[in-house]
């Protein structure tokens, strides 16, 4: 049996379950997902990028919608983590009292957080599988190094689902998320360089907004849709890296809180 023989393991029925029920409405959650980013990528990346043409990124030309594929596919990866980690997991957590039950058989709370958090990760790379998909059709890139994108994406999903499991923990309600949305996602989303460059920006404004996490992966992934290398791979994958870590343990320490009460 896992439990016995593979203790580390026993976050797999958790998320084996979230995937059963997911199941049923595959095809309404990837439409969901899906065409909010293919909405922005049309209507600024065709529309917009008509007018604009190009931008100058690091003193080189790149057509905006390429620009702007290579940003929203790292903001595609950050919502659905967000949302599947907030308001799926909250329900499951307080509403529907799902993980209650499930700390009725031999799983602790640390396990259904873990599966949760892979479980959120696992949603974003499937949302942007299905978006990088049409961008390939749409012939946006077709640099070989698109392949890179799916580990890392995979490491956003991880960042973004542990930070919003902090926000979990700490709701009454889902009124509560409004404030994680504005004050956190929304700026961060307008100030990493998804929609325009970041040198745009005010000096000081361009140094808050490089320890973003979103810039992290922005900073990863666009040169890989231009067919380059990242300038600073071993810094981008260190702070994502670390901000999961910190995020998760801090996410963790808030719902034992929680569950203690």
């Amino acid at each position: 049996m896992i439990k016995l023989r593979h203790p580390w393991l026993r976050w797999w029925p958790v998320f084996s379950r979230n995937l059963l029920v997911w199941k049923k409405l595959a095809i309404p959650s990837l439409i969901g997902n899906i065409a909010e980013p293919l909405m922005w990528l049309v209507a600024f990346g065709y529309g917009m990028g008509a007018l604009i043409g190009q931008v100058t990124l690091e003193g080189t030309q790149v057509p905006y919608l390429l620009f702007l594929a290579s940003g929203s596919i790292c903001m595609s990866a950050m919502n659905a983590a967000t949302f599947e980690a907030l308001y799926s997991a909250f329900s499951r957590m307080h509403v529907q009292k799902t993980w209650d039950g499930i700390m009725n058989a031999p799983i602790r709370l640390d396990d259904v957080l873990l599966a949760e958090m892979l479980w959120a990760a696992f949603k974003s790379v499937f949302t942007i599988t299905a978006i990088l998909s049409v961008m390939l059709a749409l012939g946006i890139s077709h640099s070989p190094k698109l392949f890179l994108c799916w580990p890392i994406l995979l490491l956003v999903g991880i960042t973004f689902s542990c930070l919003a499991l902090i926000f979990n923990a700490l709701a009454k309600g889902y009124d509560f998320f409004t404030y994680y949305f504005t004050l956190f996602l929304t700026p961060m989303t307008f100030l990493s360089g998804v929609f325009f460059p970041r040198d745009q920006l005010p000096q000081w404004v361009q140094t808050i907004s490089w320890y973003l996490p979103l810039t992290q992966a922005i900073q990863l992934i666009r040169p890989l849709f231009m067919d380059q290398w990242p300038a600073h791979p071993l810094i981008n994958l260190l702070m994502l890296i670390s901000t999961a870590l910190i995020s998760y343990a801090l996410a963790l320490y808030l719902t034992r809180k929680r569950f203690q009460k």
